[in-house]
């Protein structure tokens, strides 16, 4: 039946008013900017649970680098302190938001934050997020913003989100965690997983969407764990960049096969040259030609390396000291001057064992190393290591670089400018490398020595 005029009226004002009830409706379930993934500075951070976390501090930053950072207390540049040539050009002025927080440990030696608790991670989600993200494990014994200055300003200005740990345990006392021989390094491996899965987490709870590609970044003990992890997680990740990882193979070579023959032997060739001495030490792998950096890595690394890693593989050796005697002479009782790993019980190499390296990489990894690096010499680290992923049929995956006049810690440069050369700027265009293999199918440049140039800011360039 046709409606009359009154009808018509009612009609239109009941539709009104529906309207203006249902857009009232509709503005109230259409979330604000600040609610939106990609909605603006530091939108969804509300929402971030660290999944398995006891404790999260979550903050908006004008600035994740640590040109922001260092300002503002989010960072300590203790931890990263030595890691980097001065002269090193970073990029500055990345928004977004810090997670700070622990998982549930039992050890107490990471003072960060004050909270005297291991287990310590740090998330940095930057507001232009590039759809990556990136994992790091502390080098050392460093804390978790190790890696800060060195990986996390360069990638967070790239896009990535970037996640870095202390690997559960800290400081020149990491092996008294309560756990079994190889308990302490092998925490290191299950605390990058959790914060590799945490972290996925995180950025998807920010953005609505998981991280479309993730790779790990990392150097020393941090390029170790990029090993293992591509060895025996290789689902949770997309590629990796090995920056001087550390080797540990129960049939040696390792730290403890090693490190014992330059400490016994350096004092005489300190002393007077010893040519003996000197053949010596050359014969456990040391370059020829790093003879400069020897009383630097006697004096700083030698000696505490060798004993606290021995302390965490072979406490047995030293009775109830605690990772024995510093700078002991050979023939001391408990001396690591005199140790000797090939006679030790197969108790110790089972603990080796338990954290040792493949070379069965399931994906795409590159390596660099300098070959004047003085704590994890080329000859018992990187080319072991290059021959290994070969021999497990992973080479294909597997790029390996030597670059001249490099060595261990960039920090030596700047008393050394004409015989070092900085490796971050070699293991940033590694990076790069390794981003556009897996992601454009690129291939890498060919393994092989990259020799020094002879023109150039080799603080800040570096041609692969």
């Amino acid at each position: 039946m046709p409606l009359t005029t009154t009808s018509r009226r009612r009609t239109a004002a009941l539709t009104a008013t529906l309207a203006l009830a249902l857009g009232g409706a509709l503005a109230a379930a259409t979330p604000a900017a600040a609610d939106k993934p990609h909605g603006g500075h530091c939108a969804r951070q509300a929402k971030i649970a660290v999944p398995g976390a006891e404790l999260q501090e979550v903050a908006c930053l004008a600035d994740l680098t640590t040109a922001g950072t260092v300002a503002s207390g989010h960072t300590n540049p203790n931890d990263w302190a030595g890691l980097h040539a001065a002269g090193t050009t970073n990029p500055s002025g990345v928004p977004g938001i810090q997670v700070d927080g622990y998982f549930p440990d039992t050890s107490t030696t990471n003072a960060n934050n004050g909270w005297k608790h291991d287990s310590q991670f740090v998330i940095r989600i930057p507001d232009d997020w590039n759809g990556g993200l990136v994992i790091s494990g502390a080098p050392g014994v460093r804390g978790q913003y190790a890696n800060d200055f060195i990986i996390g300003d360069w990638v967070l200005a790239k896009g990535y989100a970037f996640a870095s740990t202390d690997k559960g345990n800290t400081g020149v006392a990491f092996y008294d965690d309560g756990s079994a021989p190889g308990g302490s390094i092998a925490e290191w491996h299950s605390r990058v997983t959790q914060l590799t899965i945490a972290t996925k987490r995180v950025v998807k709870q920010v953005y609505a969407a998981a991280p479309q590609r993730t790779y790990l970044f990392g150097i020393s003990n941090g390029g170790y764990l990029a090993r293992w992890q591509l060895e025996n997680r290789p689902d949770l990740y997309d590629g990796g960049l090995d920056w001087e990882g550390t080797l540990f193979r129960a049939d040696g070579p390792n730290l403890l096969t090693y490190l014992p023959t330059a400490i016994r032997n350096y004092p005489a060739y300190a002393a007077t040259g010893d040519q003996a001495a000197h053949d010596a030490i050359i014969g456990a792998g040391f370059a020829a030609g790093s003879e400069f950096l020897w009383p630097f890595h006697e004096t700083v690394y030698w000696d505490l390396t060798q004993r606290i890693y021995r302390e965490e593989l072979d406490p047995t050796f030293d009775g109830a000291l605690k990772a024995g005697i510093p700078f002991c002479a050979s023939g001391t009782p408990s001396c690591d001057a005199d140790y000797d790993y090939a006679a030790r019980p197969a108790a110790v190499k089972q603990a080796v064992a338990s954290v040792q390296l493949t070379g069965a990489i399931g994906k795409p990894m590159l390596t660099v190393q300098g070959t004047l690096d003085t704590l994890l010499p080329p000859a018992t680290d990187a080319d072991v290591y290059d021959r290994l992923v070969d021999d497990a049929g992973s080479g294909a995956l597997h790029r390996y670089y030597r670059v001249e006049d490099g060595t261990h810690t960039d920090g030596l440069y700047a008393a050394y400018p004409d015989r070092l050369r900085p490796l971050l700027p070699c293991a940033r265009a590694a990076f790069d490398d390794l981003t556009a293999w897996v992601e454009d199918g690129v291939p890498p440049p060919a393994d092989g020595l990259r020799p020094r140039p002879v023109v150039g800011d080799l603080v800040n360039t570096c041609e692969l």
